[in-house]
């Protein structure tokens, strides 16, 4: 996997354990403790074994209308490396990972897709690039093993049970569905991450400020 560099610091809020993410349906509130380690997740290392992390992004939303909003993103500007149709792929796959939610907008706000469809177009390696297109075609054979149709015309339960397939052994990772699984959660995260809505709406981070008075500390 490429590594994409150091993740921003986060402030102080919840620490969260690395084996302790697999039920909870609140994915953002668990993982805002600090780290430096760039394939962590935003919600950290997410392992989305359960359909109802995913869930808060797709509750309400039929499967036609979550398909329009994934591709019309493609159509906003024309992707450098994915075709349109892996665009809109990895766009609904990314908001799946990183929901938006009562706190912050998610991985589509933050333009994920678009991130690290620039990343794929400039990288002068043929690896993580096969690697994408080879994980994006084995998603949509998946989804049409499983449920007879392409994912972003798959319900909201259908891409559910698909992700949470293809996440069981994140740790470990054998077939190529579960290598591409973590590929996909580590670029997502570190693209959520270094964006505007990752660091200040997500993390809160305020930056550095002047301190009126220093306090120091008496030692005589």
């Amino acid at each position: 996997m490429k590594d994409l560099g150091a993740r921003p610091s986060r402030p102080q809020k919840h620490a969260a354990s690395s084996n302790d993410l697999g039920g909870e349906t609140q994915l953002k509130r668990d993982d805002r403790s600090a780290s430096n380690e760039a394939d962590l997740s935003r919600r950290d290392m997410i392992k989305l074994s359960a359909g109802a992390v995913i869930a808060t992004s797709v509750v309400g939303l039929d499967a036609k209308a979550a398909a329009q909003t994934a591709s019309s993103a493609s159509q906003a500007k024309a992707p450098l490396f994915f075709t349109s149709e892996e665009f809109a792929l990895v766009d609904e796959l990314s908001e799946l990972i990183i929901p938006a939610d009562d706190h912050s907008p998610g991985a589509r706000a933050a333009q994920v897709a678009a991130y690290i469809d620039f990343r794929l177009s400039e990288s002068w390696e043929e690896e993580p690039k096969k690697l994408w297109h080879d994980g994006l075609k084995v998603v949509e054979q998946l989804s049409n093993e499983m449920h007879g149709k392409p994912f972003l015309q798959a319900s909201p339960e259908q891409r559910i049970a698909l992700l949470t397939r293809i996440s069981q052994n994140e740790k470990k990772p054998e077939k190529p569905e579960e290598v591409f699984f973590k590929e996909l959660k580590s670029r997502t995260a570190y693209a959520y991450y270094t964006s505007k809505i990752g660091i200040h709406t997500e993390m809160e981070y305020k930056g550095n400020s002047y301190l009126k008075e220093f306090v120091g500390y008496d030692a005589t």
